[in-house]
């Protein structure tokens, strides 16, 4: 029962902390318990089969971790109107799976090679586990630990040096220092050890706030110039809406929107994800007849030197089976159709710019592991409206430049804005202002788009750069470079934001870099699973 208890205890506190509702200050202590937990099941108890113990309590925590921060998944729907609990149950129960499996790998290391190694391949493997959870196809980093600040931005500007998984690194290096001081003091009771290691971990916690605090109050990046910016709002019900309404009727209310707010010189307005052409979507073969966009430029001719920038929905066709690509899907005998989830920047007189979006939501843009899971699962994908096929993507960000200012936007979509390394590939393209592009209604009024909202703020301290941040219901929001929120929306309303976003050059240490506390996590766990295998190769010999 006190393992039980102590696994709760975890479980707890880690859901407490999190944004958009909790206090982030539980985050230190809150794999202790758990911690202790593993420490006493593996030397004290007396179960048969000690590893599944660890494991099925580990599950447990995570578990609950899961659903308490990501339950409202729940909120998204099937294609008749219903709940979908594929939606919220595959990520939580998928996800709750990873991280157990982290912390037995951790149980297991510290078994075979003692507490104070198996803690430094506790961090060395969570941190690795972070990054490839950024990276592959069921990709879900919504829980990395480093996010759980973003509604603190004035405490975590340093995140320009060594970014959220900095701050991951910075969480588990405190859980295991405390765990490790607990164990210390149970071993002598010596009290100069217990104020020692004590001090080494409140340092820890307040040196990185207080340099944080003085890089806020002596922040004094100049910008290189401004831009006047409108957020449209349309606030299209992604169900009852978005995807049955006429495109012209779409487009129509969308500048109308627009038109209405065009109070002052608009140098961009920005609309959100998917904001056209509503059903369907466009080929981009004929994107310079097409009757949505030429809409886009005609508007744009009555107010000169705007431009305008939208997320759509695209495609293109195949009629040549050779060197398809992989998410082309076959539609007629003879042609094939690759769709994409774009941005565009449209501009009176010249070609449309798009970009595809490159970070897709598993399970509803992306078929994960297609060639794979196919064959086992058939088309079992989570329809949201949308395909039930992969989307294709781009290699490479993009920035859009303005021919009439100093303007370069990035043109994130949605749920690209969570990637941290990745977002900073814009900025290496020469964006200096970020656009965020999104459609967070899929989950009604829940914590999801007020996550979603938070990590951007992420984003704007890493790069330094502002944001202006157009969602289809809200919460659309200027986010300035140290984090704040500047102007925001209600959520549900139609409306639009205007707002005066300054433009800043230069990287970060963090852009340049990147995830460099990763990638040095993911090298110390090739090099402490290597000693492992020395000592093992050893022992067996001297055995021998």
């Amino acid at each position: 029962m006190k393992y039980v208890l102590l696994t709760l205890i975890s479980a707890m506190l880690l859901s407490v902390s999190w944004p958009t509702y909790g206090v982030p200050f539980f985050i230190f202590f809150a794999l202790v318990p758990l911690l202790i937990m593993e420490h006493g099941v593996s030397k004290f108890s007396d179960y048969s089969r000690k590893s599944w113990v660890v494991f099925g309590l580990s599950y447990l925590c995570f578990v609950i971790w899961n659903v308490v921060t990501t339950g409202w998944l729940y909120g998204s729907k099937n294609p008749d109107g219903s709940h979908s609990m594929m939606a919220v149950v595959f990520p939580v129960l998928v996800n709750s799976f990873l991280y157990s499996l982290v912390f037995q790998c951790y149980h297991w290391y510290k078994n075979a090679q003692g507490t104070y190694w198996g803690l430094g391949f506790l961090i060395a493997i969570w941190m690795s586990f972070e990054k490839f959870h950024l990276g592959w196809e069921l990709t879900w980093p919504w829980l990395n630990l480093g996010n759980v600040f973003s509604d603190y931005p004035k405490l975590i500007q340093w995140y320009d040096t060594l970014g959220a998984t900095g701050g991951s690194f910075w969480i588990l290096l405190i859980n295991v220092l405390i765990f490790y001081t607990i164990r210390i003091w149970e071993a002598g009771r010596k009290r100069k050890e217990l104020i020692k290691n004590t001090s080494i971990v409140a340092a820890l916690i307040i040196i990185p706030m207080i340099i944080s605090v003085v890089k806020y109050n002596n922040f004094d990046e100049k910008p290189i110039g401004s831009v006047n910016v409108l957020m449209l709002q349309p606030d299209l019900d992604p169900y009852a809406e978005k995807y049955t309404q006429d495109s012209l009727t779409i487009e129509n209310d969308l500048l109308s929107l627009a038109e209405r707010n065009s109070k002052t010189k608009i140098d961009y307005y920005i609309a959100p994800e998917t904001a056209l052409p509503g059903r369907g979507s466009i080929s981009e073969t004929a994107f310079e007849k097409s009757v949505i966009l030429n809409n886009l430029k005609g508007f744009l001719a009555q107010h000169p030197g705007s431009v305008f920038a939208t997320g759509i929905s695209s495609h293109r066709f195949f009629t040549n089976e050779k060197n398809l690509p992989k998410e082309a899907y076959q539609i007629h005998t003879g042609l094939w159709v690759e769709s994409f989830n774009s941005a565009v920047q449209v501009i009176p007189n010249q070609k449309v710019e798009v970009y595809h979006k490159g970070k897709l939501v598993p399970g509803v843009e992306i078929f994960p592991y297609m060639n794979y899971l196919k064959p086992l699962l058939g088309d079992a994908m989570i329809n949201l409206g949308g395909t039930v096929a992969s989307l294709g993507t781009d290699k490479e960000r993009v920035a859009f430049s303005n021919p009439f200012n100093k303007g370069k936007i990035a043109p994130i979509i949605c749920y690209e804005s969570i990637y941290g390394e990745f977002t900073g590939d814009y900025v290496k393209k020469g964006a200096n202002f970020l656009a965020i592009m999104t459609n967070d209604s899929w989950w009604g009024v829940t914590e999801g788009h007020k996550q979603l909202l938070s990590y951007a703020k992420l984003r704007a301290i890493e790069t330094r750069r502002e944001i202006a941040r157009a969602a289809n219901s809200g919460i659309s929001a200027h986010i300035n470079a140290k984090g704040e929120i500047m102007e925001d929306t209600f959520y549900g309303d139609k409306t639009t934001l205007f707002s005066k976003v300054n433009l800043y050059e230069g990287m970060t240490f963090y852009t340049r870099s990147g995830d460099l506390l990763s990638r040095f996590s993911v090298f110390a766990l090739g090099f402490l699973l290597f000693y492992f295998l020395i000592r093992w190769f050893q022992r067996k010999t001297k055995k021998a």
